[in-house]
């Protein structure tokens, strides 16, 4: 595949689409629209926080890529953003469904993938998203997916859209990542267990407070 996409520009196209599957009432988008879908806080990984001038010049190399446009809506003078994924191919509503679940979430399983596209269109079953998959992979006018190798700790494969180049797993990066995430378990449950300590000490402190100004009593 020719094409070769920032983050930016794939977070923006995959917000356009998912926009105009998921509410078509509210498609096309507006730029202000647009910058909210990008940064928007569930479905997305990784989370962003672009401004307008960001968004505003990925979409340009969008528009110059052929990926996207302007439009001018009746009743409206703002002008609004649509995508034209289909340019590059005459995508099935499940292969868009697809791309546009790698394009805002990142790397999936078959599993994932079918259930966060289940707001889009309906797998009838894991072969089925394989299925669809595998022809984004080996498709006759090239790959617009690759399947990602096994990772430490994982028991099923990932897949990944192309449209930013190919992706290279770092199994020993991921051994990092692993163990930074244990290491940090430990340290917030040693953070409860200090947290349970002082709230025991502190009702404790309240129970003397109590027992002493009752004893005082006695000699006023």
């Amino acid at each position: 595949m020719d094409i070769l996409l920032s983050p930016i520009e794939v977070r923006i196209l995959g917000a356009l689409i998912e926009k105009e599957l998921a509410t078509p009432q509210y498609y096309p988008l507006s730029l202000n629209s647009l910058v909210n879908a990008c940064n928007q806080k569930s479905n997305r990984d990784p989370v962003m926080s672009l401004d307008e001038a960001a968004v505003s010049g990925a979409l340009d190399q969008l528009i110059k890529k052929k990926l996207a446009w302007r439009v001018s809506t009746t009743g409206n003078r703002v002008l609004k953003i649509e995508h034209d994924i289909k340019s590059i191919r005459q995508f099935t509503l499940k292969e868009v469904s697809l791309l546009c679940e790698l394009f805002v979430r990142g790397p999936q399983t078959l599993g994932e993938l079918r259930t966060h596209t289940a707001r889009f269109c309906k797998f009838l079953s894991l072969d089925e998203v394989n299925d669809v998959i595998q022809g984004l992979i080996g498709g006759d006018d090239g790959a617009y997916v690759q399947e990602l190798e096994r990772e430490l700790g994982r028991r099923e494969k990932r897949y990944a859209h192309l449209f930013s180049g190919e992706v290279v797993v770092d199994t020993e990066s991921r051994e990092k990542v692993d163990t930074y995430t244990i290491n940090t378990i430990d340290e917030a449950k040693r953070v409860d267990a200090l947290e349970v300590e002082v709230a025991r000490l502190n009702d404790e402190l309240d129970r003397m407070k109590e027992e002493f100004n009752e004893f005082k009593k006695q000699f006023e």
